[in-house]
């Protein structure tokens, strides 16, 4: 088994507060991207909204959480040590892979299946967990699924 990403929070001020830490970088991402874009003040105001840093700061954050990727029979076993989560399971269930994310302060964990695109599952496996879980809870928005 392998972990990717950093982001792994065991409460829900944990994820609040590394959400929180995310913030400023989303903004230096989205100041210096408009400037290798030759945004001038004109059209940076114009088109650098809050909904684009707020977009950024989701995807950095996302993309930042810790995923675990084993076999299917480490998955299912961390799952047996793991009784109390509920398994929100995207993919073929016949696969030989699994990437995984657990959110204790949701009693969840989200996985995806996946054959050989690690990456895409692992990026995939971040976007269903922000959108079904920390979405709504560090922001109170419905979730959405992605």
């Amino acid at each position: 088994m392998e972990t990717h990403g950093t982001i792994s929070p065991e409460t829900l001020d944990e994820a609040e507060r590394e959400f929180d830490r995310v913030g400023p970088t989303a903004q230096v991402v989205v100041r210096e991207t408009a400037k290798a874009m030759d945004f001038d003040r004109e059209e940076y105001r114009d088109r650098v909204t809050g909904d684009v840093i707020e977009t950024v700061r989701n995807a950095l954050f996302a993309e930042s959480l810790a995923v675990h990727v084993g076999s299917r029979e480490a998955f299912d076993d961390w799952c047996a040590d793991n009784a109390a989560y509920e398994v929100v399971e995207l993919g073929n269930p016949d696969v030989d892979r699994v990437a995984w994310h657990a959110i204790p302060f949701a009693e969840q964990v989200v996985a995806t299946t996946f054959q050989e695109e690690r990456d895409a599952a692992v990026s995939t496996l971040r976007r269903n967990a922000f959108g079904r879980v920390y979405r709504d809870a560090i922001l109170g928005e419905e979730s959405a699924e992605n």
